[in-house]
Parts: C-alpha cells; sequence; structure tokens
C-alpha cells in the first residue's frame, strides 16, 4: 500500500460513514482489508477503492465499512452507566407527566451487548421496584453494519463472548443454554429491543424522541466538526431533559452549551438543556 491508496482510502471512508483514519493507521487497514481484496481478487487498495465507487450500494461496500467499523464490545462496559441507569434515570423519568413509554436509543449498538445490557437494567429496575410494571420502555439499538445487526438480532453469544463483562448471575438469569459453547438472550429481554439501521451521518428523524441516548465510544472515530453535527443532531433527538451518555474518553466538542453535565460519581451524563 502506498500513500496516495492510503489516501484514497481514507477518504472513501470518510465519506462513507464519517470516520476518521489517522495517518498511521495503515497497518489497520491493511489487516482488515485483506481478506476482502483475496475474496474479490482486487491486486491493490487502489482497485477496491475504485469498485467502491463505481458502485455506491454493493455488497462489497458494505463488506469494507463492516470491517472498518466493527469494534469491540462487551456487556455492562464501564459499569457506572447502567447503575445511574438504574438506580437513578428510570424512577427520575418515570416521575414526568409524559405517559407514553420510557424511550431509550442505543447508538452503534455493534453485536448488541450495549442494548440487551440496558434491557437487563430494566428488569433489575422492575424487581427492585424503581419502576413500576405499568411502565412500557421501548429501546432501539442501530448500527451501520449490517453483519452486526443481524448478530445482534440473532441474540446467541459463544462462551467467550458471554465471559466479558458479564456475571454468572446474569448469564443465569437472562441466558438460554443453547449449547455447550452458545448462550441466547431471553426472550423477555430480548422483547424490548428492536433493532434498526441507521449510519450516524444520516437522518434521525424517523426513530422519534428518547429519554435516554447511549452513543458510547463512537464519536471518537469522527473529525471535530462531524462530532459537533452529530451531538448537534443528538441533542435534537433527545426529549426535553433527556439525557446523553458517552463513552469514557469522549467530551462535547462545540456543543457544550446544549447539555449541563450529571456527576454519576464515577462518570459523567449530560443533560439536554
Amino acid at each position: 500500500m502506498n500513500s496516495s491508496e492510503f489516501e484514497s482510502f481514507r477518504l472513501f471512508l470518510q465519506e462513507a460513514c464519517g470516520i476518521h483514519l489517522a495517518e498511521n493507521k495503515q497497518y489497520l487497514v491493511t489487516t482488515r482489508i485483506r481478506k476482502i481484496l483475496q475474496d474479490n481478487q482486487l491486486e491493490s487498495l487502489s482497485a477496491l477503492v475504485d469498485q467502491l465507487r463505481r458502485s455506491r450500494h454493493s455488497k462489497l461496500r458494505e463488506q469494507v465499512v463492516d470491517a472498518m467499523t466493527t469494534n469491540e464490545t462487551f456487556w455492562f462496559r464501564d459499569t457506572h452507566p447502567y447503575d445511574y441507569l438504574q438506580t437513578t434515570l428510570l424512577a427520575e423519568i418515570q416521575k414526568k407527566p409524559d405517559s407514553g413509554p420510557i424511550r431509550i436509543w442505543s447508538a452503534a449498538c455493534s453485536s448488541g451487548q450495549e442494548p440487551y445490557s440496558i434491557s437487563m437494567t430494566v428488569e433489575e429496575s422492575r424487581r427492585q421496584n424503581r419502576l413500576s410494571s405499568a411502565r412500557s420502555v421501548e429501546i432501539v439499538a442501530t448500527d451501520l453494519s449490517a453483519s452486526m445487526l443481524k448478530q445482534a438480532q440473532a441474540a446467541e453469544y459463544d462462551k467467550m463472548s458471554v465471559l466479558r463483562g458479564l456475571s454468572p448471575e446474569r448469564r443465569d438469569a437472562y441466558f438460554d443454554q443453547v449449547s455447550e459453547e452458545v448462550w441466547r438472550v431471553k426472550p423477555a429481554i430480548r422483547s424490548r429491543v428492536q433493532f434498526r439501521s441507521l449510519n450516524l451521518l444520516d437522518s434521525y428523524g424517523g426513530l422519534g424522541r428518547f429519554d435516554v441516548i447511549f452513543c458510547r465510544n463512537v464519536l471518537i472515530y469522527f473529525t471535530g466538526e462531524l462530532k459537533q453535527n452529530i451531538l448537534t443532531r443528538l441533542h435534537a433527538a433527545l426529549k426535553p431533559g433527556g439525557v446523553l451518555v458517552l463513552g469514557s474518553s469522549e467530551g462535547l466538542a462545540g456543543a457544550s452549551e446544549l447539555f449541563e453535565m450529571i456527576h454519576c460519581k464515577p462518570g459523567i451524563m449530560y443533560r439536554a438543556l
């Protein structure tokens, strides 16, 4: 891969899904794209980019975006967002005059661990009488990757995946063991979650408005200008006083005037002004 090929690929990826690849990511591109080049009998990265630009809705384009946007995920990541949701947020939302369902958006949900962790948190909040059984909860989970959405909807995880962040007690309570190596999320937990395909660069209008938005460990991949744009539109997708949950290493970029900080001790969330 020469520098001009890499630059062309960087430009394609930013146009396709907004991801900004640093100049030192040539090795990452090589390792993630090699098999796609082999499978499609393409001799170089420039040949791949040429083919991608000729067909904007091809299976090849989907494969490339999948390869470059699939990120590590696990259950109850960082813990504190789920603890605060269970102990405080759900009870606060329930007290509001809005009688409709509590709506939570898991943006860039990957293989489903985040939205199902949210659903388990809702279940535990009900069992502890912090949330009335009469108040329904809708969890909308979106991702750009078709393969990740397919995996998330199947709700089946291998032993290694189940071990990452999930206690034995939660595994036994919320999963059915399908085989020695596979566990499936129980129907009661799955039923709250609906999965939809969405590019964060596209409109969010069709999703409706939310009480809580989880958009964690995603903004780090975008330029400053795109971060501000996405944060502004996430704010518009929140109900008045709704709460935005970002990753532990992420901040509000140029949209700080739209939110106030909530100190969760540990961690920070952001309430829409």
